[in-house]
């Protein structure tokens, strides 16, 4: 994969990166519509595909939360085309990386020191790049190490990026203004925090610690003296990721195992921590050679307040779905129905609501749970894109909570399909009041 020599960081260049895309989609469209006028039957798979090579080309070099976002839809596979989805994914694992003689400048500037004069060896081309930094292999008195550097300009460019996202956003989504604002105000204060690597150490170590004791589960050792705002050190971390891991052909047993100890890993922080790693996408986890899964990356958490937990998990895991209204009032403390709806828009959105979180909690329903059940996820997606063609859904609906607990939970589910994992489901269950 080509390096980038530089990136653009000022709020001017990136947005003429922006527009400059934007004239290649319209492009696009007006080469879509010339071939139309000669062949009717002509869809839109064509567009599609130069539209999302377009795109994401221009995220990539962008890096930081543009890269974000469609690491994000690249998760949402049932509202995206899936030319979109498949480019997409990319972002998941390995994005173009920067070169290696800027990555030192870029070290250098936020260490006081180069990465030669920190550490005894220091590999310059990455091991992973993603949307907010790389990853570079070094050593320090004979111990591994992992350094993730993030890329210049991320953390300042946040706020004016998603700005300028919001068009490709507001046109891929579907979204109502007012949703597609709360949306992009919590993807806001998510990255924001994601780009303070202090902070993103010292969440580390606290969560690595609470989770110390689950089986089959591993973490990096955290070195704070070693890291900074931008600059992150820990334990590297030898395996592989999901995607290559599956390619091996491993056995149900071990593909078990690896299932139980994602599905423990993340229900233990919902119900026991109440602060979720909200970013289950492949490339946060390694599958290690002792078959154990050593999660890597926890940049973004979302805490989830008493006022969302107790009443979601209460539709999920206990027996208020059975009486209406038990469920109303659970619904209407999550802003799901509104103050101002008439009986009929209670009516609807009730039972709306109702057969998704059914649909949603029957992992949760019984104590195994078989990921590899495709019928399961036909259900969940084609009811997702039942949602997304409904007027009624068009405005925003629920709590900003949402976005990131159903991202978490919805990307854990799609791992595990993947795996194909048998997992015990009730080993961590939601607390009550």
């Amino acid at each position: 994969m080509s390096e980038q020599d530089s990136i653009p960081t000022t709020k001017t260049e990136r947005s003429a990166k922006f527009v400059k895309t934007g004239f290649q989609i319209g492009g696009n469209y007006i080469k879509h519509y010339s071939k139309k006028l000669f062949n009717p039957e002509l869809n839109r798979d064509e567009l599609n595909e130069n539209n999302a090579t377009d795109i994401y080309k221009s995220l990539s070099e962008l890096k930081g939360s543009a890269l974000k976002i469609a690491q994000m839809l690249s998760m949402d596979k049932n509202i995206l085309p899936k030319s979109y989805v498949d480019k997409f994914t990319q972002s998941q694992y390995n994005a173009p990386p920067l070169s290696g003689p800027l990555i030192v400048r870029t070290f250098t500037k936020n260490v006081g020191k180069s990465p030669e004069q920190v550490f005894d060896k220091f590999k310059l081309t990455s091991t992973n790049a993603a949307s907010i930094g790389q990853v570079h292999e070094a050593e320090l008195n004979g111990k591994k190490l992992a350094i993730k550097i993030q890329y210049p300009g991320v953390g300042d460019s946040i706020s004016s990026d998603l700005k300028l996202v919001k068009p490709f956003a507001f046109r891929l989504l579907g979204m109502s203004e007012r949703e597609l604002n709360i949306y992009i105000k919590e993807v806001e204060e998510r990255l924001l925090e994601e780009t303070d690597y202090e902070l993103e150490v010292k969440r580390s170590m606290e969560i690595t610690l609470a989770c110390k004791d689950l089986d089959h589960v591993v973490f990096p050792t955290y070195y704070p003296e070693l890291s900074g705002k931008r600059v992150i050190t820990m334990d590297w971390i030898e395996g592989m990721h999901l995607k290559e891991f599956l390619k091996t052909n491993p056995n149900q047993e071990l593909r078990n195992k690896i299932g139980q100890a994602l599905w423990d890993f993340y229900n233990f922080q919902q119900h026991e921590l109440r602060a979720v790693h909200a970013d289950p996408h492949p490339g946060n986890f390694m599958i290690t050679p002792d078959e154990k899964l050593g999660v890597i990356d926890f940049g973004c958490i979302k805490e989830m307040p008493d006022d969302f937990y107790y009443p979601f998990f209460s539709l999920v895991s206990t027996d208020v779905m059975r009486d209406k209204e038990k469920t109303l009032e659970a619904f209407k403390k999550l802003e799901m129905i509104h103050e101002g709806d008439t009986p009929a828009q209670v009516e609807f959105y009730y039972n709306a609501y109702r057969e998704m979180i059914e649909l949603f909690a029957k992992p949760y329903t019984g104590s195994t749970f078989d990921f590899s059940r495709p019928e399961f996820f036909n259900q969940l997606y084609a009811y997702g894109e039942k949602m997304a063609k409904m007027p009624e859904f068009k405005q925003a609906r629920g709590v900003k909570h949402f976005i990131y607990v159903n991202r978490t939970n919805f990307g854990l589910y799609t791992i595990l399909q993947e795996l194909k994992a048998v997992v015990q489901t009730d080993t961590f269950k939601p607390r009550q009041l």
